[in-house]
């Protein structure tokens, strides 16, 4: 029996990826009912799933002993990005809704690919340059430059802060991505980018006055179901599974969660995005699968894939 119970849905890993997507769909649901300041939802987002974890990685310590010093370095690189990327990410959930925000956020699968070019030398295919142009007219459309009556209380910020996030988040994989090699232990590394990202989140919001410490009610009993759902069980799930999965079904997967945050919001916080704007969302969605979709019958690891585990 493996050290972490999560590590047991590897025998099911398309259930798991499916389950853990949607369970990370609700993240922006939650930090819009939580109605805290970006900071502190980000805050305690990480400090909320630090004990559970915890127990997880010390589960995993006890039975394949401490994990290397380089590898929990880079975990706690990640979790720098991986503040950042809340932060402004909860700025852009205010700025344009949580649906169109989530889209926005996982730009990141094209900014992964394209990081790993300039910088890992890993040579695009052309499945991803065709997905940039049409990712990019998305992109254009969420930001209400076309149409008019765009949703968002400032649809062109919402954008460069959506992009943003989608670099942070990049940066977040990819380090994280270095930082841990062994699959059998995927809590250790997220709980070090955890720990991090809440330090971290609470340097970012003090200068910009939106750390609020003192727990609010009922603000903070979404911000411990988002702390559970999203931070430990979500990325937990898509941890172990997505490795297990090949890169097409898992481009399929992964659209769960931004193709769920837009409809949630839509049917759980009235938001009513214009039709250029939900036309830019399915533009961008189809960016994400055309770029992470191999050759038929190749298996092989997708640039989206969240490798915390």
């Amino acid at each position: 029996m493996p050290a972490n119970p999560f590590v047991a849905f590897a025998a099911h890993p398309v259930l798991a990826a499916a389950l853990g997507a949607l369970a990370i769909a609700f993240s922006a649901i939650l930090v819009r009912e939580a109605n805290v300041p970006p900071a502190t939802a980000a805050i305690f987002r990480c400090a909320y799933a630090l004990p559970p974890l915890a127990v997880l990685a010390w589960m995993e310590r006890r039975a394949y002993g401490p994990r290397p010093f380089s590898q929990r370095r880079l975990a706690m690189i990640a979790g720098i990005f991986f503040a950042i990327d809340l932060v402004v990410w909860h700025h852009t959930i205010e700025y344009v809704g949580a649906g169109l925000a989530t889209v926005l956020g996982n730009t990141q699968v094209l900014i992964v690919a394209l990081l790993a070019w300039v910088l890992l030398g890993e040579q695009p295919n052309r499945r991803l340059l065709a997905s940039l142009p049409v990712a990019l007219v998305g992109v254009i459309l969420i930001s209400g430059v076309i149409g008019s009556e765009p949703y968002g209380s400032n649809p062109v910020l919402g954008v460069i802060t959506g992009v943003v996030t989608g670099i942070a988040y990049s940066g977040f994989l990819l380090v994280l991505r270095r930082g841990n090699a062994d699959l059998r232990r995927p809590a250790g590394p997220l709980f070090d980018a955890t720990l991090v990202g809440a330090i971290a989140s609470l340097l970012l919001g003090l200068p910009i006055n939106e750390v609020q410490l003192i727990p609010t009610f009922p603000a903070h009993l979404w911000l411990i179901l988002l702390a559970l759902s999203a931070q430990v069980v979500g990325w937990l799930l898509i941890s172990v599974s997505l490795p297990r999965v090949p890169a097409a079904l898992t481009s399929v997967v992964l659209t769960l969660q931004p193709v769920g945050s837009v409809l949630l919001a839509m049917v759980l916080l009235a938001e009513a995005p214009s039709a250029f704007q939900l036309l830019g969302a399915a533009l961008i969605l189809v960016g994400l699968v055309l770029a992470t979709m191999g050759p038929r019958g190749v298996e092989r690891r997708s640039v989206a894939q969240p490798e915390i585990g």
